[in-house]
């Protein structure tokens, strides 16, 4: 039975993890298979940390579309990947790579998970969170602070020269790609009405988007 595949999309801190973990959680972790585009930015080991910083980490160039785009086809059809991960300290990808197995529910979540047409193409169901700007802002500002060692300025620096602008470029307008979009961030009847309809499809074998929604 082929994998029921499913991107969820959404601005910085908009709460596609917590969809993401809720699906997961709710359908059980054995039978779930998660690829995060966070982990997929280009290698820039070969740039000095100084070129590194002034790269648009916001913009869609900045992402490995071709390894992701072959980990995402091998997952559909039965083969493990090895999904790189990345130092966000250092701004460059790490040696270390995490074993993600094919599973019968593929998760692919990122910025730009509905942005690329050839993506979508796997996609039974697009999901976009749609959460308020200061809200992501504030959720950014945390994280960023706490998890990947930033400063409160280069964060307010990055958000208004990079994050804003190519979120209302190219991250906002994808949403008209989207299956479902999520107001108000992962509010609970959300994520319990997407869970229900995962469920229902595998239940029914089926994993074709043309049984529930007209293509986009």
């Amino acid at each position: 039975m082929p994998s029921f595949i499913i991107g969820v999309a959404g601005g910085s801190g908009s709460g596609k993890s917590t969809v993401t973990e809720h699906i997961v959680s709710a359908i059980g972790c054995e039978q779930v298979a998660v690829i995060i585009q966070d982990n997929y930015y280009r290698d820039l080991a070969h740039l000095t940390p100084e070129q590194r910083r002034k790269v648009n980490f916001d913009h869609p160039d900045s992402f490995d579309w071709e390894l992701m785009l072959k980990h995402i086809d091998d997952l559909a059809n039965g083969l493990p990947i090895e999904m790189p991960t990345y130092d966000y300290a250092r701004d460059t990808r790490k040696a270390e790579t995490v074993t993600v197995l094919p599973a019968p529910i593929i998760v692919i979540e990122g910025l730009f998970a509905l942005l690329d047409s050839n993506m979508r193409k796997y996609m039974a169901l697009r999901i976009y969170v749609d959460t308020a700007d200061d809200i992501r802002f504030i959720r950014r500002l945390e994280r960023d602070i706490t998890e990947r060692g930033r400063t409160t300025e280069s964060v307010i620096k990055q958000y208004l020269e990079s994050v804003r602008p190519m979120h209302r470029q190219f991250i906002e307008p994808s949403k008209r790609n989207a299956h479902i979009i999520i107001p108000h961030g992962a509010n609970k009847a959300a994520l319990e009405m997407i869970v229900a309809r995962v469920k229902a499809a595998i239940n029914n074998d089926e994993l074709s988007v043309s049984a529930y929604f007209e293509e986009v």
